[in-house]
């Protein structure tokens, strides 16, 4: 079994921000342009994480890297 935990499929806003470092303006920006996908399920606005990494030009190639560097440490 894996025993790495299960990353989130979506983000509130306020999360999306703080793990991007990107403005709430900023953000809501990208999203009108089309830049950021979001997902509404009722008045929650989820932001899914694929998209963020997306538009930030990170790919699995670069969440692989990541845990390798980490775990070389």
């Amino acid at each position: 079994m894996n025993s790495t935990p299960a990353q989130p499929l979506t983000v509130r806003i306020p999360e999306a921000c703080r793990i991007t470092g990107i403005g709430r303006s900023k953000l809501y920006q990208l999203i009108n342009a089309g830049e950021v996908r979001i997902v509404k399920v009722g008045t929650i606005t989820l932001v899914p994480v694929d998209s963020l990494r997306k538009y930030l030009g990170l790919g699995i190639d670069d969440e692989v890297r990541d845990k390798e560097w980490k775990t070389a440490r």
